[in-house]
């Protein structure tokens, strides 16, 4: 309480506009409250009052404070267990407390201060001390206003920045470079990477015969599916183009393991792939096989998009002989095409070989597999078909019937079948010339 024997003037309280505030006076005497709501007013303050600490606590939840005059001998609620509430808010802890109080012993003045206050002024109080800390406090205030208000600046461009990189990388990776922008080389770099290209078979068809929005529909609904696996696998979504994906591993951060993440990628799409044809078949819709292609090899890669629009990407040759490999896989009968060049990082692979091919427009000769699951790798079918191929990479003239022994008695193969025909239309050997894509 103040004393009533107070002699100082009103006015002494009061000073220069400037520095103001909306401060909430807490005193269970009225004419405490009053003074000081005048005296504050004076100074420019906007002032609301409370009368304990019950009232002071809905005050402070419902209205937005620069500053509180506190007192400790309250009714209901002192002003200890106000300012434990308010340390324990994480919205009021930050309101700067000074606490103007009849105890003056030590201990109180400590308690208040570890209880989170800012000051203590013991009543009777000087009202030009009061002043003083009054600015003091409000300059703290719009310091740590300040200070917040360019953390929370830094927060949402940090989300935004893993927004817009959670468009092309995976979710670990979009925050790994939001929070350190600098790991993400923008300014080109040659890496040894490896790529996922996808593509369905008899597409546009489909989209003619079909309302658009039931074709963007299931388009959207494959193709979020389809980045989400790239993602889950720790790939980064290099572009989309129509109904194809193109996927890349090992940049723009370096993944020793990125042939074995691009191997069990494809693998999961060509698995989510047959389910949604299967579904889509069922349901009316003639949703054609997704091809898929990996290979290995070196490309530029960086931002080529300049800086009105981001488009990390890459270039090189072997994104053509990917397209070139997942192209194949319509001549060979199968799903997916795998280089040598990835199965050679992968120990352990599981597959079976396909051959030595020439793809159109290219003149090297590219050794590629077929991977397959671990069930299918340790089959029956699977053993016999290697022992065929053996066979035929031999030159043996019983490789035509070995192979189709295998297609006798393990169902349709329809590797088995491609090279089965052209044992019988007069070539020989596992090196193979493509004319067509």
């Amino acid at each position: 309480m103040l004393s009533q024997t107070q002699t100082k003037d009103d006015e002494t309280l009061a000073g220069e506009a400037g520095d103001c505030g909306h401060v909430l006076v807490v005193d269970d005497n009225r004419l405490n409250r009053l003074k000081l709501a005048k005296g504050l007013e004076q100074q420019g303050h906007t002032v609301r009052l409370a009368e304990n600490g019950r009232e002071a606590l809905e005050l402070l939840r419902s209205e937005s404070f620069d500053l509180m005059l506190l007192d400790i001998l309250m009714p209901e609620i002192d002003g200890f267990e106000v300012l434990r509430q308010i340390k324990d808010d994480g919205k009021l802890r930050y309101i700067p407390v000074i606490v103007i109080s009849a105890l003056e012993e030590m201990e109180s003045v400590v308690k208040c201060i570890e209880m989170g206050a800012d000051d203590h002024l013991a009543k009777p109080f000087d009202p030009v001390l009061l002043h003083a800390r009054i600015r003091a406090s409000l300059g703290k205030k719009r310091l740590r206003d300040r200070e917040l208000a360019a953390e929370e600046a830094l927060r949402k461009a940090a989300e935004q920045a893993q927004a817009n990189l959670s468009r092309y990388f995976s979710p670990n990776l979009a925050k790994q470079l939001a929070d350190d922008p600098e790991s993400l080389d923008l300014r080109g770099q040659r890496r040894n990477v490896t790529f996922v290209f996808t593509d369905i078979t008899n597409f546009t068809p489909l989209i003619e015969s079909f309302e658009p929005a039931k074709i963007l529909s299931l388009l959207n609904e494959y193709l979020d599916a389809m980045t989400r696996i790239v993602f889950r696998h720790g790939g980064t979504v290099d572009k989309i183009v129509g109904d194809a994906v193109y996927a890349m591993f090992g940049a723009p951060l370096e993944q020793p393991e990125h042939a074995s993440r691009a191997v069990s990628c494809a693998m999961e799409m060509d698995e989510f792939c047959q389910d949604f044809q299967e579904r889509q078949n069922v349901s009316g819709v003639s949703w054609g096989v997704t091809r898929i292609g990996v290979h290995s090899g070196p490309a530029i890669v960086g931002n080529f998009g300049g800086e009105m629009f981001f488009n990390y990407t890459a270039y090189g040759d072997a994104l053509n002989t990917t397209a070139r490999l997942e192209s194949v896989n319509k001549h060979l009968g199968t799903r997916i095409c795998v280089s040598a060049s990835v199965v050679e990082q992968i120990p352990g692979f599981k597959g079976r070989p396909v051959g030595i091919l020439v793809l159109k427009g290219k003149s090297e000769q590219i050794k590629v597999f077929e991977p397959l699951s671990d069930e299918l790798a340790d089959a029956p079918g699977t053993e016999a078909y290697r022992e065929a191929f053996a066979q035929l990479e031999a030159g043996e003239s019983r490789a035509s019937q070995t192979f189709a022994a295998v297609m006798g008695q393990y169902g349709e193969d329809p590797l088995a079948t491609f090279h089965l025909k052209r044992l019988l239309a007069g070539e020989g050997g596992i090196s193979i010339r493509f004319a067509e894509k």
